[in-house]
C-alpha cells in the first residue's frame, strides 16, 4: 500500500483505545496491590511487563487496522467492477 493516504485521526483513535487503557492500568494497579509485602517488584514486574507487552500489540495491531479502514475507504469500489482489465482475461479462460 506503497502511498496510501493517512486518513485516520489520532484523537479518533485515542478516544477508540482509551477504555483498553484504562483496563490495562488497573490491571496494573491491582497486579501491583495483589505482590505479596516485602516482594513488590519481583511479585508484579513480570506480570506488568508482559500485561504492557499484550497491550502494545493490541494497540499496534488497532492502528494498523484503522489505517487500511481508512485507506479503503478512500477508494470505494466501482459500481461496474466488469469492464476491471483482469476479468476480461479471466472470462477468455473459463
Amino acid at each position: 500500500m506503497e502511498g496510501a493516504p493517512n486518513l485516520c485521526f489520532p484523537p479518533k483513535f485515542a478516544e477508540s483505545m482509551r477504555l483498553a487503557a484504562e483496563e490495562m492500568l488497573q490491571d496494573v494497579m491491582q497486579t501491583v496491590n495483589d505482590a505479596p509485602d516485602g516482594d513488590w517488584i519481583s511479585g508484579s514486574e513480570e506480570q506488568v511487563r508482559d500485561r504492557f507487552a499484550v497491550f502494545r500489540e493490541q494497540v499496534y495491531q488497532s492502528a494498523l487496522q484503522a489505517r487500511i479502514d481508512a485507506a479503503e475507504a478512500a477508494f470505494p469500489p466501482s459500481a461496474d467492477d466488469s469492464d476491471r482489465p483482469g476479468d476480461a482475461a479471466a472470462g477468455d479462460e473459463a
